[in-house]
């Protein structure tokens, strides 16, 4: 595999950190640029505990695999201190970071760009396709993805009853309090872990591996999740985003973990349903045997075959 690294600017005070994986010394197929959701960077898009990880599965299949750090994600740095906004919203990451970075990814390869949006990845990806109507976009992927609330979790309902609270209460060390709970709980309370990550589906020995993904979350962002949640509805800068969704004709993969605590099958699937579409696949993983919660749709064991392949051929396939 060959891996480089690049920045590019938003015009907004900080340079996006952009990886690129790919076959070395061969024609690589269209372009797809993963999207990482709340709370987390690009690192586990990378990684996985006993094989391949996603962008090696995408690379290894022939396409050309991007993923980003949006700011204050990951590698993403500012440049210009005076401008430093750690308390950033949706529309920042959806409407002023993401066009820079798939502007970007086009200019680099000269073909449109495949989106894969992971968890709140998704909601930022369909916020950015609402403002762009001529996208140089080919197709989506959702990953344990949102944009309308069918189904809410009750823990989520209650972390965010309050719209006051939820914007008011800044996480510091977020990383530093997961490295240290993770390997605790899956050791002690290992039940406890199951809506977001499933011991017995995935190894969890590598904790503090990674736990890299894990960034502070913005306040900002925890507002308007509040306001989000009881709305139902996503709306970004007056745009209903759930109610684009019939008028997208992208084509669609939709994969589901159907034992999700975050993004609920229901809240989950509800993008394949609305979405007008024809060309469009929905993939549910996970059964009693072996259960696939949020996280695990990245890190279980045989998610290669389940989930990355899958993918992979479903964006080969449309790549004509």
């Amino acid at each position: 595999m060959l891996t480089t690294r690049h920045f590019v600017s938003n015009g907004d005070g900080a340079e996006l950190a952009i990886k690129r994986v790919r076959r070395e010394a061969e024609t690589v197929g269209r372009p797809v640029l993963i999207v990482p959701g709340y709370g987390m960077n690009s690192f586990i898009f990378g990684f996985h505990p006993e094989g391949f990880s996603l962008e090696e599965s995408l690379a290894h299949a022939g396409l050309d695999v991007f993923s980003a750090d949006l700011r204050g994600q990951g590698r993403s740095r500012w440049t210009d201190p005076s401008r430093v906004r750690p308390d950033h919203g949706l529309a920042d990451l959806a409407v002023r970071d993401l066009p820079c970075v798939i502007e970007y990814v086009q200019r680099e390869t000269g073909q449109n760009v495949d989106l894969i949006g992971c968890s709140l990845g998704t909601s930022l990806a369909f916020a950015y396709l609402a403002h762009n109507t001529d996208a140089p976009v080919g197709s989506v992927v959702t990953l344990g993805g949102l944009v309308t609330w069918i189904e809410i979790p009750t823990l989520l309902r209650v972390a965010f009853a309050s719209e006051r609270l939820a914007g008011a209460i800044r996480f510091k060390g977020t990383r530093a309090l997961a490295a240290f709970a993770l390997p605790l709980i899956a050791r002690t309370l290992p039940s406890l872990l199951t809506i977001y990550i499933n011991p017995r589906s995935t190894d969890l020995s590598r904790a503090n591996e990674m736990v890299e993904t894990v960034e502070d979350p913005s306040p900002r962002i925890n507002l308007e999740i509040a306001q989000w949640i009881h709305a139902r509805e996503l709306v970004v800068l007056g745009v209903n985003v759930s109610r684009a969704l019939p008028a997208m004709r992208y084509p669609l993969m939709c994969v589901v973990a159907r034992n999700d605590g975050i993004v609920p099958e229901r809240t989950a699937r509800e993008v394949y349903e609305r979405m007008g579409a024809s060309d469009k696949q929905l993939l549910i993983v996970g059964d009693d045997d072996a259960p696939v919660a949020h996280a695990d749709l990245f890190l279980s064991r045989g998610v290669q075959a389940k989930v990355f392949d899958p993918i992979a051929k479903f964006l080969v396939s449309r790549a004509g």
